[in-house]
């Protein structure tokens, strides 16, 4: 993989992230289309023109509720969300006395910067893992392994923390928080669909309503896949992004090469049981596998680009 430059990969990362969440509420507008089309077709006689006037007015008089829906998800979630992450994986606030070696790293990077000073937290767990979380100053924390701050050298924890700063810096885990909300939207219609489908069997649902949860669960299956597929796309560019401000922030590529080439080898934080918690880690934290059809399909969805990618670039530095 040929790296071009800095400032070059910062622009096309964040145009084409840009592109991915314009492309979340179009998806939704489109399927929501798409569930009209559909229902008012199979209403239609055959040989009848398509209705597309009653479908558009249709989708027209939907849309003020499922906006009004839309906002209030993710007003609830956007409130709530920073709290949820720690409980998640697990996180304790980190003294200052109890390591004045982690503070002090993040207080000169910060200072270099000229950044406000995150938040630190710990979560303890001998493995190598690290995230960046937060919407705002008042929130913005970086959390850290017991693992990592014990089994990494200065030059190489600095180096991990300056990723993790970098997030913040470009507003990363505002835009992931963005796309995980989205996703959550798909995935609860697709399970609220499914459970009418799979407990309404067999009752007084008539034809027409039943098949219209069919045609929604279908749709919303069609949506959850998408709206993943943006998700991982969006969390892996952004990656590299990260990896890349690191190198320029303590002019030590190699130190976060060495980081991540030792962090890839223990990453599984135990307590992380969420998908979409897990996407914001330097490494996905789950355990290693051994090589299958199984594991390559899940490197299809996989939040992170492999290590060995992340590491040829940094040494192209």
């Amino acid at each position: 993989m040929k790296y071009v430059g800095l400032q070059s990969q910062i622009r096309k990362n964040n145009y084409k992230s840009i592109a991915l969440l314009f492309a979340f509420p179009l998806l939704l507008l489109g399927l929501v289309w798409l569930f009209f089309f559909i229902s008012i077709y199979y209403l239609t006689d055959e040989g009848t023109a398509i209705p597309f006037s009653a479908i558009n007015n249709s989708f027209l008089t939907t849309i003020p509720f499922v906006l009004i829906g839309v906002v209030i998800w993710f007003l609830i979630a956007w409130i709530s969300h920073s709290s949820m992450i720690q409980k998640a994986t697990g996180a304790n606030s980190l003294a200052r006395k109890e390591n004045k070696r982690v503070y002090n790293l993040v207080e000169n990077l910060c200072i270099s910067q000229g950044m406000k000073m995150p938040q630190v937290f710990v979560i303890e767990d001998d493995s190598l893992n690290a995230y960046a979380s937060g919407l705002s100053d008042k929130t913005f924390a970086v959390t850290l392994s017991r693992g990592i701050i014990n089994k990494l050298d200065d030059d190489e924890l600095e180096a991990v923390i300056a990723h993790e700063l970098t997030h913040i810096v470009n507003r990363d885990v505002r835009l992931l928080i963005v796309s995980i909300i989205f996703v959550g939207i798909f995935a609860f219609v697709t399970e609220l669909a499914f459970r009418s489908v799979l407990y309404g069997r067999g009752g007084s649902r008539g034809k027409k309503e039943g098949g219209a949860v069919f045609v929604i669960l279908l749709l919303g299956v069609v949506g959850l896949l998408l709206s993943s597929f943006f998700r991982f796309s969006l969390s892996r560019k952004r990656e590299f992004l990260a990896d890349a401000g690191a190198a320029q922030m303590t002019k030590k590529p190699m130190a976060l090469a060495n980081a991540l080439r030792k962090i890839s080898e223990d990453p599984w934080i135990e307590a992380v049981k969420r998908a979409d918690v897990a996407q914001l880690f330097i490494e996905h934290p789950t355990k290693k596998e051994s090589k299958s059809v199984v594991t390559f399909f899940n490197g299809l969805f996989a939040t992170h680009p492999p290590i060995k990618e992340r590491i040829q670039v940094l040494k192209q530095f």
